[in-house]
Order: structure tokens, then sequence, then C-alpha cells
């Protein structure tokens, strides 16, 4: 069972939004309010189930986490991996059940949002409203470009695209140092996200070694050539879009409402 611990604190995922547009002071208090106490999962601990209903909707703050689907054999393709300051479908709160599962890759620190607490949020502020179902569509687009890396492009530009994508989106919230993250997928948590086997995925890891390309060790990813490795990976970055959008201008008294 998943554990409790001190006030959820929504720094990345603040981060995340301001790429969108500003967070006034007030929509960044109530959103810090809305979020409950952290939950702790340990790996391979489900933080919500297929088929069950959803308790809100999962703010990670800590670790890593991915939504999956199960095969009747057993099967599972990974669709998307879930990083610190990423929500866990803010659909959530409009399903009667949930359509896949989500399951942490490392210890995960994750608080909730209960659905009345994310109307409210819906209700109150606008321009956070607008935010909130940005990072919807950026979720959509990641899964768009997921679809093109495991139906048409080698099993070398699978693996170098998302990390290429992985540690773009580590950056945007800060993670990123000296051309290394965090990764803490094994070869057959890849080939779970790449469909590919594990040898396979191993075979790729060694020649982006040789290559110089990058190194995968102890949950250690660093970027040798980082150039090279979005060349090689036909790597761009838009489908992020990291730059934001340009959110509608707010009447006067939204913006009178959001002032903070």
């Amino acid at each position: 069972m998943p554990t409790t611990g001190s006030l959820a604190r929504p720094d990345r995922l603040l981060r995340k939004l301001g790429k969108f547009c500003p967070v006034s002071e007030a929509e960044k208090l109530a959103l810090a309010a809305s979020m409950s106490l952290d939950r702790r999962f340990h790996p391979g601990e489900n933080l919500v189930r297929e088929r069950k209903p959803s308790e809100g909707v999962f703010v990670i703050v800590n670790g890593f986490a991915c939504r999956y689907k199960l095969l009747p054999d057993g099967r599972r393709q990974i669709v998307g991996v879930l990083l610190p300051g990423d929500l866990c479908d803010l659909r959530a709160i409009l399903l009667k059940h949930m359509d896949h599962s989500i399951s942490a890759l490392s210890t995960v620190e994750a608080a909730m949002i209960t659905p009345d607490a994310v109307t409210e949020l819906l209700d109150e502020f606008p321009r956070l409203t607008r935010a909130l179902w940005w990072t919807t569509a950026v979720d959509d687009a990641i899964t768009r470009e997921w679809v093109v890396n495991v139906g048409y492009r080698t099993a070398f530009e699978r693996v170098a695209h998302l990390f290429c994508e992985i540690f773009w989106r580590l950056e945007a919230v800060g993670l990123v140092r000296d051309n290394q993250c965090r990764l803490p997928l094994t070869q057959t948590e890849l080939g779970d996200t790449l469909a590919l086997s594990s040898v396979h995925v191993n075979r790729t890891l060694m020649y982006m070694r040789r290559a110089n390309l990058v190194t995968l060790q102890r949950g250690q990813l660093e970027l040798l050539d980082r150039p090279a490795l979005e060349a090689a990976a036909g790597f761009d970055a838009h489908y992020l879009h990291l730059d934001g959008c340009n959110p509608p201008t707010l009447r006067p008294q939204q913006r009178l409402d959001n002032s903070g």
C-alpha cells in the first residue's frame, strides 16, 4: 500500500505550467492547497488500475511512473512515461473508470487532487484551467510521436528518440545537469516501451556507447554527443511545445480575479 508523507509541493508542475503562461501567486496557492499529502509508491506498485474508478488526478512529485496496457497473455505495452511535474491524466475526473493502468518505475512520490478540487480549480481560475488543459494537449502530442516511434523508426532510432524526449522533458523541469539525468528504466522496461526485445535493446545500447553517443548505467543517462544523438534520431522537439503557446487574452475581470 502507498504511504503518506509531507505536504505536497507543486514546484515542478508550476514550472511546467509556466511554459504556457505566467502563473499568479493566487493560482500557485490554490493549486498547492488542492494537493493532498504525498503518497509513496514502490517500484512496480500501481497508482491507478485499469477498469477501476479513479480517486482523482495524481501529480508526480518525485520519481518515474508509466502508463501501460496488458494483453490477455500478460504481455505489456508501456504507452507513456510520467516524470516529475506530470499530471496522471486530467481526463480521469470525467471517466467512470480508467482505460489503462499507471505503475511506478522507481520509488514515486505523488500527490492527489480530488475530482472536487480539480473542478473548483477549473471553475475559479480560467487561466490556470487553460494551462492545465495545455498539459493534456502536450500529452496527446507525445502519444502521437510514440505511435510513429514504434510504427516506423528503426530500433536505434526508437531508443535514441526516447532518450532525447525524456532528456528534454526533464531539462524543462530543472532535472538535468552536465548532460546527465536519471532514467531508472530496465532494459526490459525499455523494450516494453519501444516494442523491442530486451536483447535488441541491449545490443542497441552497446552500439550507442561504442559510437560515443550515450551511456546508461545504474539508472543514470548521459548524453555524450547530444547534437549527434538528436540528428541520428531525427528528433525535433517542437511536439513537446516547450515554448508554450499563445493563450487567449483574459478579459479585464479575469485579470483582476487572478492577479494574486
